[in-house]
């Protein structure tokens, strides 16, 4: 989608219906306002951070980039490295993947070829995503230090969007304030110290290149590589813009001051510019808008952006659900409250762009900056959950449609029928080559799960018929994926695939129980969908889901997947990784076709992973995905343990820390959080209604039930 489509729509979902910011019997304000992180030293991992979900800015104890290098990224801000020159690896057309035997037939995957391993590489690690810039104060071009500053103090305002930062320098009281634009790449800052007026404190505008890194964290980019790059300023009174080329990609920063001051660099061997003041001010406030080389963009002054911010993120805070727990004293409850609200201002700034967010938003980069669809659940359905319907819209159903074609060009070229959703991928569509990219699942029926959801909020033509043309595709690829099984009567998944462990023999993985749940559960919706619209329902698909393979089991509880050898065994490979059996009854609700589910087997599955699971292998929305699953049994105090478990630990600005599988933050541990804390605000179908533990006294608002 062109840029200025992108504006366009993006600037159409940042409104908040102002119908849900009416009169609250909860004070939010006061609610919100009481988790304002403070910092007084830099965090080794995590930036304070402004944005508005398609660009954000990440700052350190200053507030700004002076001494941590946190990014500076965008929805747009994409980099690919030039084309191998191998020959016969000189384009992506000539990349060919692999063949794996299925079901007596070989099918073509997308996966690294040892016989090009060149365009193969290329193909994973491209493109990137960019650090645009980093920005920080320049002390006269000394070498300072963060420790000789004095009295560091800095608080996040998550009411209006502000950061305010302050510290000594030899004496000198400098002051800043950092804010992000609602409706552009922007961002709004103001400096005031006696240093400015005495020339000893400036601005620097510094330029990295990106890396071929598969995880950059907690920074990104590298400054040392000036060479590889280049940079152009351009000045005018009071205005300058910097261009940055790298390959083949080009972008501007433009950026407007009020004060008399001055532009210089770079300075030899960097890509570092200096903002300098030249008259006797003590104040500068400066705007730094950031756009694609192909668009001329228009900065937007500091009272502007300021405006702009309070504006937003109080609509955002007055409208769609609320949760409140302030009534109690539990140490408990006063922990999930500040994971609450402290995850709804992140995922907003990091989650809620143009395109499904990566792992890590826009913070840092995890596998090179893209996103994976698999996660696109757990990133985005709880802005439907609470009711945040224009932050979903901006992503949603949209980027399911842009890649509609590449989807069933996909499926065709394996022999099937409909659309096959990628995995790990990026604005492009294509999804990067890999084993487990290729051969994993349970991202198909996700649409399914998000059109339900928002079916339940606006149950009209015009969502019935947006849906339907990605619905159809989905559920006539889910048909013809499954194998008829002549020997055993039914349909079978798989083999080869993995499962949501990622962590099994994919050519001995056949009939996993949560794919298999998530595959009834996604037909069923499909079929309902066309009945509602009093269309015909394809006959392959009610056969598919009439004849799918049980749900295996191994003794009294749910197997990982049929066949699996030492089930249940402590420490084994089968209790490690993702438990995705306890999404049977949890993230899903019980299947609306027969077979009904077994409750002792399930019940039985949840006992098992809570004593047997290896929880120190865990991570992310593993923990938020139990407690959904305690929460349909009944055990809310089970549910809470979970989500305040101590290996599901969030910082003091509210991100979820990695642990050792992945770097921090990681976001769809936040977003499944807020889902799971959704589901105990609202509750479901048959059990409405707030779950909380009933002496916490909670107070909810704007909820409906989930499915």
């Amino acid at each position: 989608m062109h840029p200025t489509v992108f504006s366009i729509l993006y600037i159409l979902a940042l409104c908040i219906p102002e119908a849900s910011a009416v009169k609250h019997g909860i004070n939010r304000k006061a609610v919100v306002r009481s988790f304002n992180p403070r910092r007084n030293v830099s965090s080794l991992t995590t930036p304070l951070q402004v944005g508005n979900g398609n660009f954000a800015f990440g700052v350190d104890v200053t507030g700004l980039q002076t001494f941590s290098p946190f990014a500076t990224m965008s929805t747009w801000g994409w980099h690919n490295f030039s084309l191998p020159s191998t020959p016969g690896q000189t384009s992506v057309t000539d990349f060919v993947g692999l063949d794996w035997w299925t079901h007596d037939r070989l099918v073509n995957y997308n996966q690294p070829n040892p016989a090009q391993p060149d365009i193969s590489n290329w193909l994973i690690q491209n493109p990137q995503r960019l650090n645009l810039a980093r920005i920080g104060l320049s002390f006269s071009g000394e070498e300072v230090a963060e420790e000789e500053l004095q009295d560091k103090t800095q608080e996040l305002d998550l009411w209006t969007g502000k950061i305010s930062s302050s510290f000594k320098y030899r004496g000198a009281a400098v002051h800043v304030e950092t804010w992000a634009d609602a409706s552009s790449d922007a961002i709004g800052i103001s400096v005031e110290s006696d240093l400015l007026a005495k020339g000893s404190l400036g601005i620097f505008f510094d330029f990295p290149l990106p890396t071929r890194n598969k995880f950059d964290a907690p920074f990104v980019g590298v400054f040392n590589e000036t060479s590889s790059h280049t940079t152009t300023l351009r000045t005018q009174r009071r205005s300058a813009t910097i261009r940055h080329d790298l390959d083949d990609t080009s972008y501007d920063v433009s950026f407007i001051w009020d004060s008399e001051a001055g532009v210089s660099g770079s300075v030899e061997g960097t890509h570092r510019y200096l903002l300098h003041l030249s008259g006797k001010s003590k104040h500068i406030a400066l705007s730094v808008s950031f756009s694609p080389g192909v668009m001329k963009s228009q900065v937007p002054s500091f009272s502007e952006i300021s405006k702009g911010s309070r504006t937003w993120w109080e609509s955002f805070w007055n409208s769609g659900a609320f949760v409140d727990l302030s009534a109690t004293t539990s140490e408990k409850a006063t922990e999930l409250q500040r994971r609450i609200i402290l995850s709804q201002y992140l995922t907003a700034i990091n989650s809620a762009s143009s395109h499904p967010p990566q792992e890590s938003g826009l913070v840092n980069n995890g596998w090179y900056g893209k996103f994976h669809l698999e996660m696109v659940l757990w990133h985005l359905l709880h802005f439907a959950r609470w009711d945040k319907y224009p932050l979903l819209w901006r992503s949603l159903p949209h980027t399911y449609s842009d890649f509609l074609s590449s989807s069933l060009d996909r499926a065709r070229l394996q022999g099937y029928e409909g659309a096959r959703w990628g995995k790990m991928t990026d604005p492009t569509g294509r999804s990067a080559p890999g084993e487990i990219n290729s051969l994993l699942i349970w991202q198909q029926p996700h649409a399914m799960y998000f059109a339900e959801t928002e079916y339940r909020s606006f149950p009209n033509a015009a969502t019935l018929e947006k849906w339907d043309e990605i619905l159809t595709p989905t559920a006539d690829f889910m048909a013809s994926y499954a194998f008829y099984n002549g020997s055993t009567g039914v349909y079978d998944l798989g083999s080869p695939m993995y499962p949501a462990s990622e962590n099994t023999n994919p050519n001995a993985t056949v009939n996993p129980a949560f794919e298999l749940a998530y595959w009834r559960f996604g037909l069923d919706t499909a079929i309902r969908w066309k009945e509602r619209q009093n269309l015909p329902v394809p006959a392959k698909w009610t056969e598919v889901r009439d004849k799918l393979a049980p749900l295996p089991t191994a003794g009294d509880a749910f197997a990982l997947y049929e066949g699996i050898p030492d089930m249940w065994v402590p420490n084994s490979t089968t209790v490690t990784d993702h438990p995705a059996m306890s999404g049977i009854f949890g993230l899903l609700p019980p299947p609306n076709s027969e077979p009904p589910l077994n409750m002792t087997i399930v019940r039985n599955t949840a006992d098992k992973i809570h004593d047997l699971w290896t929880w120190d292998d865990c991570w992310g929305w593993d923990f938020p995905m139990v407690a959904m699953n305690s929460l349909r049994l009944g055990d809310v105090d089970q549910a809470v343990e979970y989500l305040l478990d101590p290996l599901f630990a969030f910082d003091d600005a509210g991100y979820l820390e990695g642990g050792s599988r992945v770097p921090t933050p990681y976001f769809p541990g936040s977003s499944s959080f807020l889902l799971a804390v959704a589901m105990m605000a609202g509750g479901w179908d048959g059990s409405p209604g707030s779950h909380f533990p009933e002496e916490w006294k909670a107070r909810v608002e704007g909820f409906i039930p989930g499915l």
